[in-house]
């Protein structure tokens, strides 16, 4: 399977040489094809082609099989520090070469906490997506004031590739936590407004995993 999925995450360790130890740690069971330091500084650390150990339990687009279907990228960061614009850069320079490669559209570059919200919080409230929506290398929705709406919000989401199976506390957590990382309180009829511009505009390829492959997986 060709990856079409992008998945951004933050080590959240307290450095990028602990971090680096960790993800070539055999024992640790735990992997990314690659890791971008503070100062830009990026480590290729499993082929493209090969499946990483990143993304875990979790669902997206309609797989519960996201290592199978995508890179994974980790961030040397502690989840409670800005991003340094090296290390964006450089992830920016990153992410157009994987598009360039694999054929990754902007609405497959996704975050840790995307496709495992109950689990997951990276790449975290202050990580910049709109900047790579800007770039064209993620996506942001725009909205306008209106009815809050929670089962059109939900059905909306599962279009763009959440787990509609999560509850829907869960799903606005996740939501706002990449676009909307101040908002409290209830459901609103713009962030209705904006899953629906997500449905419209980029609508999941839905993803599956081969029996034989799923099999060997399990």
């Amino acid at each position: 399977m060709r990856p079409s999925l992008v998945v951004i995450h933050y080590t959240a360790m307290a450095t990028c040489d602990a971090a680096l130890e960790r993800l070539c740690d055999p024992a640790a069971e735990v992997s990314a094809h690659w890791l971008i330091g503070e100062g830009g500084r990026t480590w290729a650390l499993v082929d493209e082609a090969e499946r990483a150990w990143h993304a875990g339990a979790g669902h997206w687009a309609g797989t519960a099989d996201v290592n199978s279907h995508s890179i994974g990228i980790e961030l040397a960061n502690d989840g409670r520090t800005p991003y340094p614009e090296a290390q964006m850069l450089a992830l920016e320079t990153l992410l157009a070469g994987i598009a360039a490669r694999w054929d990754v559209r902007p609405e497959g570059v996704i975050g840790h906490s995307d496709m495992a919200p109950v689990r997951k919080a990276d790449p975290g409230p202050l990580f910049d997506w709109r900047r790579l929506a800007r770039a064209d290398l993620s996506v942001w929705p725009e909205g306008a004031e209106g009815e809050a709406d929670p089962a059109a919000f939900r059905e909306a989401l599962a279009a763009f590739g959440y787990d509609p199976a999560l509850p829907i506390e869960t799903l606005l957590a996740a939501f706002r936590l990449r676009f909307a990382p101040h908002a409290t309180g209830p459901l609103t009829g713009r962030e209705t407004a904006m899953a629906r511009d997500l449905a419209l505009r980029w609508p999941a390829r839905r993803l599956t995993t081969p029996p034989e492959v799923q099999s060997a997986r399990d």
